[in-house]
């Protein structure tokens, strides 16, 4: 797999149907530097409990097909090359197709995401999803449906890829959590096979 060191064993989380694989991206650093310039960060609103709330990160939407959660309809836009370089690592590592990705940026310990799962309609009724940790590390915590005591937590650092299988979107729920200790930027890349594909080039310089 060009650009994965896998010097590390992977981390097989059986009950979540996840798979990490630390340290995988040999290239992390060049590659944090190389998204942030390439990826038209915005802070988008969000539709939650009937209130227009701004999110607490900036996000980009790239690929092939629209995507909408929350109240907020994302059309996609060409995928930068790095953007589209990272996917066909990601598909080579997960052994399944992707065509779209959403991209995070996570400026300080202020900025997080809260208690969700991606099993929106368009993803289909198994989502695989590939999540790309660059930068800071940052808590991720996922809980079961159902039974919100049964939680684990895992540290994503530059580098890191964690492959959620489809049990992961159908029974779990993840997020990251604010944090008052003071981290830097973190960008997380999550890979993912979206609605219809539209007729447009898979990158752009």
């Amino acid at each position: 797999m060009a650009g994965l060191a896998l010097s590390l064993p992977p981390v097989r989380l059986e009950a979540q149907d996840a798979t990490l694989y630390p340290a995988a991206l040999k290239d992390a650093e060049a590659l944090f530097d190389a998204v942030m310039a390439a990826v038209d960060w915005r802070r988008e609103e969000l539709t939650l409990y009937g209130r227009r709330i701004p999110q607490p990160r900036l996000s980009a939407w790239y690929g092939d097909a629209a995507y909408a959660y929350s109240g907020l309809l994302l059309a996609p836009r060409p995928w930068p090359s790095v953007l589209a370089n990272l996917r066909g690592r990601c598909e080579e590592m997960a052994g399944v197709p992707f065509n779209s990705v959403l991209a995070n940026l996570y400026r300080d310990g202020r900025d997080s995401m809260d208690w969700h799962s991606d099993d929106e309609a368009s993803l289909g009724p198994a989502p695989v999803i590939a999540s790309v940790t660059l930068g800071a590390s940052r808590r991720f915590l996922l809980r079961r449906k159902g039974a919100k005591a049964e939680k684990i937590e895992i540290g994503l650092g530059g580098g890191d890829i964690l492959v959620m299988g489809p049990r992961c979107q159908v029974q779990w729920q993840h997020r990251v959590p604010k944090t008052r200790t003071p981290v830097g930027p973190r960008i997380n890349l999550t890979f993912r096979l979206c609605g219809q594909t539209l007729p447009q080039s898979r990158s752009r310089g």
